[in-house]
């Protein structure tokens, strides 16, 4: 396994365990070069997933490509990377269990911005702001609404008096 930190391929396992749902095997490992440590996780490779983008192009679906849209949406936000990992493996999970091997982007975006409305309502926010492409404040107080509609936030309370 290459070392993120210097690129060496020698490294040793410190420990093995496995994840919460025993989809994977979490391996804490040391670098012989430069002795720093760093996280790997070895997964079944299941059937091969094909993403059909907006475009019609194809590609091969990709995990990190979701972490790091939820890692932007929950920047600043009290949601753990374990959080954000449970969130990705939830959604290969569904993806996985459908009968077909071919899922549009859109269904994708959609598992995320349900798991992440649930999660922290700004994250979601966030997230919708540019998988939705909103352009206005309009888009924003509109989403707002919806949320507020199906009880996830509350209406703000405060009349912006203050009461001292």
């Amino acid at each position: 396994m290459q070392c993120p930190y210097c690129g060496q391929q020698q490294s040793s396992v410190l420990e093995s365990r496995m994840t919460e749902d025993s989809r994977a095997i979490r391996r804490r490992r040391v670098c012989e070069q430069c002795g720093k440590r760093f996280t790997t996780y070895e997964r079944v490779e299941g059937v091969d997933l094909v993403v059909i983008k907006k475009s019609g192009e194809s590609e091969s679906f990709n995990r990190e490509k979701i972490r790091k849209g939820i890692v932007k949406a929950t920047w600043k936000r009290p949601i753990s990377m374990s959080d954000i990992d449970e969130l990705i493996d939830d959604v290969e999970r569904k993806l996985r269990q459908r009968t077909s091997t071919k899922v549009k982007s859109w269904e994708i975006g959609n598992l995320v911005m349900n798991r992440l409305r649930k999660l922290d309502a700004v994250a979601y926010l966030l997230f919708a702001s540019v998988y939705k492409d909103f352009q206005s404040f309009e888009d924003f107080e509109e989403e707002i609404k919806k949320l507020q509609a199906t009880g996830i936030i509350n209406p703000s309370q405060d009349d912006g008096k203050d009461e001292t």
